[in-house]
């Protein structure tokens, strides 16, 4: 069996906190929403995901 590839569903900003999540429908990245409240961030940072390298896109089969 091959390794299956994953990806990342949610991403925050380590600058100003926005926090987006991946929208299967639009296939695109959308503003989340914590308590009713969008976490939009700054909008003039140049964002700074916390994906980096220790997320493993690739998951070894059982």
């Amino acid at each position: 069996m091959e390794p299956q590839l994953r990806r990342p569903t949610r991403r925050a900003c380590e600058r100003c906190g926005r926090v987006e999540r991946w929208d299967e429908d639009a296939a695109t990245w959308v503003v989340a929403s914590e308590d009713g409240e969008k976490q939009v961030g700054s909008p003039y940072c140049i964002h700074e995901w916390d994906i980096n390298g220790r997320f493993a896109p690739f998951e070894e089969p059982a």
